[in-house]
């Protein structure tokens, strides 16, 4: 009994030392040892970093639909939009893990130093050429979108601040893909941890006018996300200019590089035109309900956030694949490397299911966090069931298109998501939802439809292994 008891204490003790490597960031070698206990340690920052980018959405959703229903499509409408932003910013996340991951197994942190400070060159040229149209255009796409026009009206200043302001959104998503990639999760997870933090104090703040602030409504959700993105960024720029723990940048390494520059691009690209596909496809399928009401346009955006807020932890677990794929590809282990993926989907499988039956169950319990109205509540409820079906093949599909991603080969899962967003999708979801009369339910089903048979092509692709090969 004493044995048994001194065994139980044991177990427990390893693995609170293993949970506090995680937080704290200890430096490790993930090309030996358990890849199960590889997993956790990457795992665990990352899907408490992706936990706190999704939680962006989730304080924003319920501070604004205090607002009125307007202010939440105004948001869910201008954030349609910029994931084509985000697209840019976690496709050249993904070149940064790649390119810094496969450095770091190869034992050359030199060299992952200077292409990391070339991801910060590449932000700033893009954070212009996004700006500048999305400062004077910022109506029209409000307008463009909603057939109800008080929404353009009420928002317009909301989508033309987070247009032009984007450079806290590129650099927050591509700074971290360096600290993924170089193995320094902790860091990444601090970074969202700063940024969430200021943003939740500051979103009622200026929502509402609290103390001597205005009262700036929508537009106020806007500036406080601006801020405590901005807040996270400083985070991270001290941490690779001053900490340098294992990437340490100088000012000199930003003088352009032009051959990392271009494989960076090259990389960026594929990642890049993935997000691109399915940010489109989004834009699509909102297009479609924002011509049924707005009431479940309001509805989907809540219900949406919450998916992502499901999502993004496991986005975190993916993360965590591409950074064993990428660094024991860099250390010549590439059987480890396929190990690594197939546990990581094994761990992803197991916990969407989870998420799946909690979304099924509590469904108009979880969109009546956020709003009352009867019609809003209805649509949200929906999505989210439908949705939830799905979310075992979700599971594998995300670990293994990252993993591969991971291995440098961006243009498989370019492909795969062309096939299924625009291929199966966009246009399953026109022909049921318009053609066919099923209206919002239309669009659910083929986002359903659609994302299990991409997770059922990524699994028979990575199998084949082709991936291997692949020189970053």
């Amino acid at each position: 009994m004493i044995t048994e008891t001194k065994t139980i204490e044991t177990r427990f003790q390893r693995i609170g030392r293993v949970l506090r490597q995680a937080v704290n960031g200890d430096e490790q070698d993930f090309t030996n040892g358990s890849i199960d206990r590889a997993i956790v340690l990457l795992a665990i920052p990352m899907i408490l970093e992706m936990a706190m980018e999704s939680l962006f959405a989730i304080v924003d959703a319920f501070f604004v639909a205090k607002v009125g229903m307007e202010a939440v499509a105004t948001v869910g409408l201008t954030e349609s939009v910029l994931t084509l932003v985000y697209s840019v910013a976690i496709g050249l996340s993904a070149a940064a893990t790649a390119m810094v991951s496969r450095r770091i197994g190869e034992g050359d942190r030199n060299a992952a130093s200077k292409a990391g400070a070339q991801v910060i060159l590449i932000a700033l040229v893009l954070s212009v050429l996004i700006a500048v149209p999305g400062f004077f255009f910022a109506e029209d796409i409000l307008h463009l979108m909603a057939r109800d026009q008080s929404v353009a009206a009420t928002g317009h200043q909301f989508t033309r601040l987070l247009l032009t302001a984007n450079l806290p959104i590129l650099l927050l998503w591509m700074l971290n893909g360096i600290f993924r990639g170089a193995g320094d999760a902790a860091t990444a997870m601090r970074a969202l941890w700063i940024a969430n933090g200021v943003n939740i104090v500051l979103c009622p703040v200026f929502i509402f006018g609290i103390g001597p602030f205005p009262e700036l409504g929508v537009l106020g959700s806007g500036v406080a996300t601006t801020i405590g993105r901005s807040s996270g960024v400083i985070y991270q720029l001290w941490n690779l200019f001053q900490v340098g723990k294992i990437v340490k940048l100088k000012l000199q390494y930003l003088k352009p590089q032009w051959n990392t520059i271009g494989r960076l691009l090259k990389l960026a690209a594929g990642s890049t035109g993935q997000y691109l596909i399915a940010s489109a496809s989004w834009i699509f399928m909102i297009s479609i309900l924002g011509q049924i009401s707005k009431e479940v346009t309001a509805g989907y955006t809540i219900a949406i956030r919450i998916v992502i807020f499901a999502l993004l932890p496991a986005w975190g677990m993916s993360n965590a694949a591409a950074t064993l794929v990428g660094q024991n590809l860099g250390a010549g282990h590439p059987e480890r490397a396929e190990k690594s993926a197939w546990r990581a989907g094994f761990f992803n499988m197991v916990f969407l299911a989870f998420i799946g039956s909690i979304c099924l169950i509590l469904a108009p319990s979880l969109i009546r966090i956020f709003t009352t109205e009867p019609e809003a509540v209805h649509a949200g409820s929906l999505a989210l069931r439908i949705l939830a079906g799905g979310y075992v093949f979700y599971g594998w599909g995300m670990i293994l298109s990252q993993a591969i991603n991971g291995a440098g080969d961006t243009r498989t899962p370019t492909i795969l998501n062309f096939i299924f967003f625009w291929l199966v999708e966009t246009p399953l979801a026109a022909m049921l939802a318009l053609h066919l009369n099923w209206g919002q339910t239309g669009v659910y089903w083929s986002i359903v439809i659609a994302e299990s048979g991409m997770a059922l092509a990524a699994m028979w692709v990575f199998r084949r292994g082709k991936w291997k090969t692949v020189k970053v």
